[in-house]
């Protein structure tokens, strides 16, 4: 969802809630339907305060949830191509097929698994995460540089896995459904608690801005906590494949510098040849 459809979707909410509300303070008591507003006025001050805190510690821990996927997509892309420049101190033929493996493992990303969390499921084993340990067993480090550089493979690996799962673990959502259902359980007694004070001797004008303030401040926190929720949904904010995308491309232009000719055994997608 983009930024126009969600500032439609509130506005709509908005007026909607605006005219029910002015509907049903025509059926209100003339004194109201509270006898004594102040203490009405505090009992609505702690629901109001309570779902804040909730509201609060669900923003944070989805927006935590976000900033994770965010940092592990950026990480992985990183060491990729760290991983791409440790390969070229293996003898050549390793080296080739290193460098190969881990395009390809960079174009999976981009091409098989991201369209998988952008439909909200969990990708499965990345296709090249065998074949890059399979070829590094075939590696015989002879040299101090070749054994430095077997080890440091090995460490980026872990990294690089780690970073995978940070990125695909979002994917399903970090908020549970039960805070989801305390969570929308709170606002909707906010928002019909909010009904209970239309008073036909106000003007419609304060009482509809009232109303209409709280409307668009429940629609627009619901809508932030399922857009961090959900990072790899398509619109505005979305993660997308940008760094894996950029780092391919460098891949590109170092192995021309580099005159290394990385054998590539997949197509564009990633998908075995």
């Amino acid at each position: 969802m983009n930024l126009w459809q969600t500032a439609l979707l509130v506005a709509a909410a908005v007026a909607a809630t605006v005219g029910l509300f002015l509907f049903a303070r025509r059926f209100a008591p003339a004194e109201g339907f509270f006898v004594d507003g102040d203490r009405a006025a505090g009992v609505f001050g702690v629901l109001a305060t309570g779902f804040a805190v909730l509201l609060g510690f669900v923003i944070f821990l989805a927006f935590e949830s976000y900033d994770t996927a965010r940092a592990g997509a950026q990480a992985e892309a990183t060491l990729t191509i760290q991983q791409f420049e440790t390969a070229q101190l293996f003898p050549r033929p390793v080296a080739r097929r290193l460098g190969g493996e881990l395009i390809c493992y960079g174009r999976a990303v981009v091409a098989l698994e991201w369209p998988s969390l952008v439909a909200g499921r969990e990708p499965g084993f990345n296709p090249w995460g065998i074949p890059l340990f399979r070829t590094l067993q075939t590696a015989q480090p002879t040299t101090s540089t070749e054994q430095a550089a077997y080890e440091k493979w090995l460490d980026q690996t872990s990294a690089r896995e780690q970073s995978r799962l940070d990125r695909v673990r979002a994917s399903g959502g970090a908020i549970p459904t039960p805070l989801w259902v305390l969570l929308l359980v709170a606002a909707a007694l906010v928002f019909l608690y909010a009904f209970l004070f239309a008073d036909p001797r106000e003007g419609r004008i304060p009482q509809a801005v009232i109303v209409g303030t709280i409307t668009a401040l429940l629609g627009t926190s619901l809508l932030v906590i399922r857009f961090l929720n959900h990072p790899y949904a398509a619109g505005s904010g979305g993660l997308r494949p940008a760094e894996m995308a950029r780092v391919l491309a460098q891949i590109d232009r170092a192995s021309a510098a580099l005159d290394a000719h990385p054998r590539v055994p997949c197509d564009a997608a990633g998908r075995p040849r």
